[in-house]
């Protein structure tokens, strides 16, 4: 197309109307006017993404084995035997070692939460519908994928379903800006709520403006009503910094998420929700405190010195 006056005019049009659908699928959110079209496009294009990643990726067989674990009794024996399998087909090369410790850590987080997941690999970055903070796996409503599903990997929340075709989702990132979560503070009862602020970390506001905070305190997911779109006790992040008390109603955190999400890979939707809460037993386990070592000069003096010459050899040694 020539760079004329009339390309140009089509192109702003172009983008203004890709803006204005926008903010009318963000406004609209579950009842958005477009979710229609979002629809078949995850219906058309998700195929096409799960077929190019498994072309390319040789371990794809593997991450399947965990995609049943949701329908086990014994869950967690179902997960170790699982793990060993995935041992055993996953190679020896580096990027298969680092994948291999990526579904390790799911397994065991799965286990220790007692939720049921099904494995994901992420297979695209972005949706072609806009432009939030999402990413796309191969799973979908054949795997038994439903909208508003939590979504988690070996470090905690990833974020939820947003879009399900046949064999691909949508997951909006736990760092998206029109992402919200209810939380809890470890060890405690104190809720809030954490948004996204991409790059940034998350903000959270909590109900209690007195609420005792300090850095380093962590939070996990409160649960949702019914478990959907969250289930209860996954790792959220670590305080960062802790606003001022003004007096006011609420009280302002910022934490850091424990997930890398430009970092993400295999990834577990929470198909079937812990029969109990289990508050902090996810959560990571904190690192000890090394203890500082002292070291105490004692001086002696020596036998028949002065005393000026005792308190000059004192002052030096000081």
């Amino acid at each position: 197309m020539r760079d004329t006056k009339e390309s140009r005019l089509l192109l702003v049009l172009l983008i203004a109307i890709a803006f204005a659908l926008i903010t009318v699928d963000i406004r609209g959110g579950r009842n958005s006017p477009v979710d229609g079209a979002r629809q078949a496009a995850a219906t058309v294009f998700g195929p096409i993404e799960n077929g190019m990643s498994s072309a390319v990726d040789p371990v794809g067989e593997a991450v399947s084995a965990v995609r049943d674990s949701g329908t086990r009794h014994d869950r967690l024996a179902a997960l170790e035997t699982e793990n060993a399998a995935l041992k055993a087909k996953l190679g020896s090369d580096d990027r298969n070692r680092s994948r291999l410790n990526q579904l390790d850590r799911m397994l065991k987080v799965a286990g220790a939460g007692q939720y049921g997941i099904k494995g994901a690999q992420v297979i695209a970055i972005g949706a072609a519908q806009g432009f939030s903070w999402t990413i796309t796996v191969d799973v979908g409503a054949n795997d038994g994928i439903r909208r508003d599903m939590t979504v988690l990997n070996g470090d905690g929340l990833v974020g939820r379903v947003t879009t399900v075709g046949p064999d691909t989702s949508t997951v909006l990132l736990a760092n998206d800006p029109d992402f919200t979560v209810g939380t809890r503070m470890e060890s405690g009862d104190e809720l809030g709520f954490a948004s996204g602020q991409g790059d940034r970390p998350l903000r959270v506001e909590l109900l209690n403006g007195k609420a005792e905070v300090k850095k380093g305190d962590r939070l996990v997911t409160f649960g949702s009503q019914a478990d959907r779109p969250f289930v209860p006790g996954v790792p959220v992040g670590v305080v960062s910094r802790v606003d001022p008390s003004g007096g006011g109603l609420t009280r302002t955190l910022y934490v850091t998420p424990y997930v890398a999400f430009s970092k993400l890979d295999i990834v577990g939707v929470v198909v079937e929700p812990p029969k109990r809460d289990p508050r902090d037993e996810v959560l990571p386990t904190k690192p000890k405190p090394v203890p500082t070592p002292t070291v105490t000069v004692t001086v002696t003096p020596s036998a028949g010195a002065p005393a000026d010459d005792q308190q000059q050899q004192e002052q030096e040694q000081r």
